[in-house]
């Protein structure tokens, strides 16, 4: 697996964010059942640069907390039975891993939110990884349904990674 950690924030939220990052995305990859190795990308910013990103990508002119731009569509969500090896849009040619995508945290929200729920800085960074890699996977929460199992997978890999509310 490769991990790509860039910080550009500025900001320590005092945190071995790499290190979370990637017990967290492993998780969940083993969790979903994803049988490649694979390449996933996350950069910290802070709020200025999430929210040009979010007008730019989004059409949104507004701070928000992570942001996931999949490469992979998978449908259903989680179901890798479409994606295969020899598929070179999918794969990096030199490491042979599927390039899910990228994430980016705004380390400012991460914060605030973590004070706004009354939870550690560090379980609001893994919940915001967790919710992100869902999406890398294909998972959103357009509807109710789709937003309680969403919520179900998260609390779950937070749970077993004993990173708890």
């Amino acid at each position: 697996m490769t991990f790509c950690f860039e910080d550009i924030s500025g900001i320590d939220i005092g945190l071995p964010c790499e290190d979370i990052f990637n017990s967290v995305a492993s998780h969940v990859l083993e969790t979903e059942g994803c049988p490649f190795e694979a390449e996933i990308n996350l950069t910290l910013v802070d709020r200025e640069r999430i929210r040009e990103m979010n007008r730019e990508f989004r059409g949104i002119d507004a701070v928000t907390d992570v942001l996931s731009f999949p490469m992979v569509e998978l449908i259903p969500p989680g179901d890798f039975s479409g994606i295969k090896e020899d598929s070179p849009e999918y794969f990096d040619p030199d490491s042979g891993e599927i390039i899910l995508g990228d994430i980016v945290i705004c380390s400012e929200r991460a914060m605030e939110q973590a004070e706004e729920y009354g939870h550690s800085v560090k379980r609001e960074f893994a919940f915001l990884i967790a919710h992100s890699m869902l999406h890398l996977l294909g998972f959103d929460h357009e509807d109710k349904e789709e937003e309680r199992i969403m919520l179900e997978k998260q609390e779950r890999a937070l749970s077993f990674l004993g990173i708890l509310r």
